[in-house]
């Protein structure tokens, strides 16, 4: 990455890094540490563990002063709407962060830059960096200004709404049983993996959901096991 990459990236989020060695590990992904093998390259691997828990730590305080009356139970919904995979890659995007990571030839043949799961951890890890070079003030500031339209409009992307719970609420209901997600298949080396989620109640497969994560392939696997529920009815 060459310098004036560095300065326009860092007038996007509107932060300049002391140390930008954090910000150049924070947009280096595991595959092109893989392919280089140097000891001198670090992927964001750690930074995204730490922005992981600093992104809820921030959400969690941001979520509870705005909503001074709601209760847990909806506080806890409304984080899991915002602490997201979908999110953080619409935040990436408006950053153009994919044209910044550095990527193995093949996850960028394979359309790394674009993919949600990519871009949702190189999110984090430039919280985690952020972090790091600075403090939790300016850190917090920094994040609500990239989440405040995210908040605002969550029901416009694609794939928050929480239908992991909704799918819960109905099967209680009808049939007295929490649903059951089980992993069929994985697909793909560890750094690129593709997982294959099956939704079951009863021992009856309701719905199937097949994506670059875990939580993903289940929320695709309870929206469809929701539709068909409601197909039933």
């Amino acid at each position: 990455m060459k310098k004036m990459d560095f300065e326009e990236l860092m007038s996007k989020i509107n932060y300049t890094f002391k140390n930008k060695k954090l910000l150049l590990e924070a947009l280096t992904h595991s595959s092109y540490v893989n392919e280089h093998n140097s000891p001198n390259i670090k992927d964001n691997e750690r930074l995204e563990f730490l922005g992981d828990s600093v992104m809820d730590l921030i959400t969690t305080e941001y979520i509870f002063t705005k909503n001074l009356n709601s209760t847990e139970g909806e506080l806890s919904k409304f984080k899991s709407k915002i602490i997201s995979e979908t999110v953080f890659a619409t935040i990436s995007r408006d950053l153009d962060l994919g044209n910044y990571i550095f990527l193995s030839n093949g996850e960028n043949i394979s359309g790394g830059r674009e993919r949600n799961s990519v871009l949702g951890d190189v999110f984090e890890a430039l919280v985690g960096a952020i972090y790091l070079d600075s403090d939790y003030p300016t850190t917090r500031e920094i994040v609500i200004k990239l989440l405040d339209s995210k908040i605002k409009n969550l029901d416009q992307i694609e794939w928050v709404s929480d239908y992991k719970s909704a799918l819960q609420e109905i099967t209680q209901l009808k049939f007295k049983v929490t649903p059951i997600y089980t992993v069929v298949k994985e697909d793909g080396p560890d750094h690129d993996k593709t997982f294959e989620v099956e939704v079951s109640v009863e021992d009856k497969v309701f719905g199937k959901g097949v994506a670059k994560s875990k939580k993903m392939a289940e929320k695709i696997a309870a929206k469809q096991a929701i539709e068909k529920l409601n197909k039933e009815q």
